[in-house]
């Protein structure tokens, strides 16, 4: 049965806030104020003609994400109620993996990825991450300035993933691109992602035909025996959900330690650390702010507000987390805890947690440990932000240093030892 689009003016006394314009990319803590003043959970607007009711309480999250017998991750009901060139749905639309799935379903898919992720070796891993941030350093030290976007925190996870899944390296951009693309729900989104998809497709085909020491070798060989489709979209999933991200929470940790008074000291060996900086962007900037999609399975009422079955509800881990006691008492408490939901919890979280924690603070030690009088190159306040409902992303982080001269350390200055 077809669901009826819900109908805003009828459902609730408070127009829906955007969540997909520069306006809310520019201030999305402005947005998740007033909408936490309408109660527990919100109704947003996150692409032209879709809303969705925005889970912004603390508890209401845990409890939303936990309750596997109210709400499905399922979409295609939802799904069917929304146009199919809609620019939300390369991140939404139902597809075969862990990520749309519950159940048996979901424990199937969710080994695969869980399995693989293991085979990751932490201390191979911080190797080539530091060797990779090393060549990408290395690339504009000399010049004195650069954009920790473009030139490093968005290439350094792309050569992660292109080395773990045997992406060849001619096909790099395009993965950064798609998975780019998808995110930013655009009206490009679609062709986006379609070429993401197209590119793991031809990399999982020479694969099946001649396996190699990769991830990618490693998925198709798992005993849960998925074929060329699941295996595919396993892929994309954990590209979607590494890639830019990753790249996000680079970046965001480095403009903390860059503006917060209190890192001040850290590129010069202070006390405040990468980790540090890190965890605070998880509690206060998640890079994934609003996700975690569900849909209740049957008409129900949650945290006292009324949903239908099949309407779309997704969890603002970015106001969830500025909502608890936590962060409200204190900006600084949440360092150390591990109670932000920026991993969310419950079944779905987050399986590359601790790879992704790696690859971001042994990226940032290194930069940090080389350029060590970075310096912002403009106001903060001028800093573009990538719109669109799910991430928090910077466009571009432009920083000046001291030039270091390849070999010598910086110039006109002594070698370094």
């Amino acid at each position: 049965m077809t669901l009826s689009p819900p109908d805003p003016e009828h459902d609730s006394p408070h127009r829906p806030l955007a969540l997909y314009g520069p306006d809310f990319a520019a201030d999305p803590h402005g947005h998740y104020r007033l909408l936490r003043a309408q109660g527990p959970l919100a109704r947003v607007r996150i692409a032209p003609g879709i809303d969705a009711m925005l889970v912004t309480d603390y508890q209401a999250a845990v409890d939303l994400v936990r309750d596997t017998d109210t709400f499905t991750k399922d979409p295609r009901a939802w799904q069917a109620t929304v146009p199919a060139d809609s620019p939300v749905l390369p991140v939404l639309g139902h597809r075969p993996t862990a990520l749309f799935s519950d159940g048996a379903v979901h424990t199937r898919y969710r080994d695969t990825i869980n399995d693989s992720i293991a085979l990751i070796e932490p201390h191979i891993l911080r190797a080539e991450v530091t060797r990779v941030a090393q060549q990408l350093i290395g690339e504009f030290s000399a010049t004195g300035s650069g954009d920790l976007v473009a030139q490093y925190a968005r290439r350094l996870p792309l050569h992660v993933f292109t080395t773990w899944f045997g992406v060849p390296p001619e096909d790099g951009e395009r993965i950064v691109n798609g998975v780019g693309g998808m995110m930013n729900s655009a009206a490009d989104a679609a062709a986006a992602y379609a070429d993401l998809v197209r590119v793991v497709t031809e990399l999982v085909a020479a694969r099946r035909a001649r396996p190699g020491r990769d991830l990618t070798s490693y998925l198709l060989a798992h005993p849960a025996g998925l074929d060329n489709d699941e295996t595919v979209r396993q892929i994309t999933l954990i590209m979607s959900a590494g890639h830019d991200p990753t790249t996000n929470l680079i970046s965001n940790a480095l403009l903390h330690m860059l503006t917060d008074a209190r890192y001040s000291g850290s590129l010069h060996g202070g006390a405040m650390t990468a980790h540090e900086a890190i965890d605070e962007v998880l509690w206060q900037d998640p890079p994934l702010a609003n996700l975690g999609a569900h849909y209740p399975r049957r008409d129900t009422e949650f945290h006292g507000v009324a949903l239908r079955a099949g309407q779309l509800v997704l969890v603002s881990f970015a106001a969830a987390n500025t909502q608890s006691p936590h962060v409200l008492s204190d900006p600084g408490a949440g360092s150390g805890s591990s109670a932000h939901l920026a991993w969310s919890t419950g079944p779905h979280r987050c399986p590359a947690k601790q790879p992704a924690l790696l690859i971001a603070m042994t990226a940032i030690e290194q930069l940090t440990s080389q350029l060590c009088d970075l310096e912002l190159a403009t106001e903060p306040s001028r800093l573009m932000w990538r719109p669109g409902p799910f991430h928090r992303a910077l466009v571009h982080l432009p920083v000046r240093f001291t030039p270091l001269d390849p070999g010598l350390g910086r110039v006109g200055g002594t070698p370094n030892g």
